[in-house]
């Protein structure tokens, strides 16, 4: 279970903190040579996280594309059964972009007590126009 706490939430304003974009249980079909779950889906659970986030906090976003992936680190590995959870936060908006850092925490199967940093990213995501896929300026605003 998640620590719930008052204060800034991913996107900035008063409210509870530390609710994630997404939670996965990791299954066998995941796994690389050496059976741990391959870093690329951890990836691709990033990108997706990332793209949640960014929508929580800018409702009227209509659709994005991920035009980079930075910083990421793979600090342990994730196993099989463990259940995962990707926290955004997002860290700036520009314009037309919008830059997710994404921080991904396993709970083991194990011991479900033992809760493991695992892995951290940056992503910038640009809002286009789903007709012409050309750049849309970021509204502020309830959808």
């Amino acid at each position: 279970m998640d620590t719930v706490v008052p204060g800034k939430t991913s996107c900035g304003e008063e409210g509870l903190v530390r609710d994630p974009a997404i939670r996965v249980l990791m299954m066998p079909k995941d796994t690389n040579g050496v059976g741990t779950i391959f870093g690329g889906v951890i990836l691709s659970y990033i990108d997706l996280a990332g793209a949640v986030e960014a929508r929580r906090c800018y409702p009227r976003i209509r659709q994005l594309v991920t035009v980079a992936m930075d910083k990421v680190e793979f600090i342990a590995p994730v196993f099989v059964g463990d259940t995962v959870s990707f926290y955004g936060r997002v860290l700036r908006k520009g314009r037309t972009s919008v830059r997710v850092e994404v921080e991904v925490e396993a709970v083991r199967q194990e011991d479900p007590r033992e809760r493991v940093r695992v892995t951290t990213a940056e992503v910038v995501y640009v809002s286009v126009h789903p007709g012409t896929n050309r750049p849309v300026v970021i509204e502020e605003g309830e959808g």
